[in-house]
């Protein structure tokens, strides 16, 4: 399937440019970043329908909400690559002045980007505001989200949740990344979440669940299934399970690199298990 093929080398080239990204100024957070370079590949690359001249108002056109902020290195490169802005931009990472910070803000005009999203648990409630005035507008077009399972520890995604079942915000995807990790261990530790499918359920969302969240043609799948239950009377939640540092053979199954760089000789190592497919910036 040379289409698979090309996509799963856009991934390939976006684990790179997360790995550089974060090197350069050894500082950011490479390992949700690497678990979701399939998910943002898919939506951007594949599923969703969006305008090529990015305007805030988003009107006739999906739109798409990064909560958990913190793996901004995979939305500046999927941007960046999908042609928001230009690649060599993703150089300025984190730096001063920068249009890239560390955490996605709006106020350098940085296109794709729609809200700033630091503080965690707030993407669900901007998002489903967005779904409102679509509906409001007469708009067809779907809203997209995109959060961390340690995130839903924050009290406001559950009565975003509840708000959206009950107003039947039928035109909103939510995507969860399962990874079982957070800076400070894996989730069933700090703060176990039990049954999340339940939980949505309870609260009235339609749920459907990727096992194989870092399967290019399984996320398409899933995404493409979510769509297909829009429009019925439930917000769509898709449980995405991933692996926190995928593509890195030592950066994975484990929290320690939620938010932490490598050195010299660990991102010549990530390289080396991530060959140069699009080209490096």
């Amino acid at each position: 399937m040379p289409h698979t093929k090309e996509l799963e080398n856009f991934v390939t080239q976006v684990r790179r440019d997360i790995l550089r990204q974060v090197h350069k100024v050894n500082s950011g957070h490479p390992g949700g970043s690497l678990g979701c370079a399939e998910f943002f590949t898919a939506l951007y690359q594949e599923v969703m329908d969006y305008k090529s001249d990015f305007n805030m108002n988003g009107i006739d056109e999906d739109l798409f909400f990064l909560s958990n902020g913190h793996i901004s290195p995979v939305f500046y490169s999927v941007l960046a690559r999908s042609g928001f802005f230009p690649v060599e931009e993703l150089n300025t990472f984190r730096l001063i002045n920068s249009r890239l910070q560390g955490h996605p803000t709006t106020h350098e005009g940085l296109p794709g980007i729609r809200i700033a999203s630091g503080s965690l648990g707030q993407g669900l409630s901007v998002a489903i505001g967005a779904a409102e005035a679509k509906k409001l507008n007469k708009d067809s077009h779907l809203v997209y989200t995109l959060h961390g399972d340690g995130e839903l520890q924050e009290g406001q995604n559950w009565e975003a949740i509840m708000y959206a079942a009950g107003n039947k915000i039928d035109n909103l995807i939510s995507t969860v990344d399962v990874n079982g990790q957070q800076i400070d261990g894996a989730t069933d530790q700090v703060l176990p979440m039990g049954n999340i499918k339940a939980k949505f359920e309870a609260f009235g969302w339609d749920v459907l669940e990727v096992k194989e969240g870092n399967d290019i043609s399984k996320v398409i799948e899933g995404l493409n299934e979510a769509k297909s239950r829009t429009g019925k009377g439930k917000p769509v939640c898709i449980l995405m399970t991933t692996v926190m540092g995928h593509g890195v053979d030592f950066m994975m199954h484990t929290h320690k690199w939620h938010g932490v760089a490598p050195n010299d000789e660990q991102l010549e190592n990530a390289l080396a298990q991530n060959p140069e497919t699009l080209g490096d910036y």
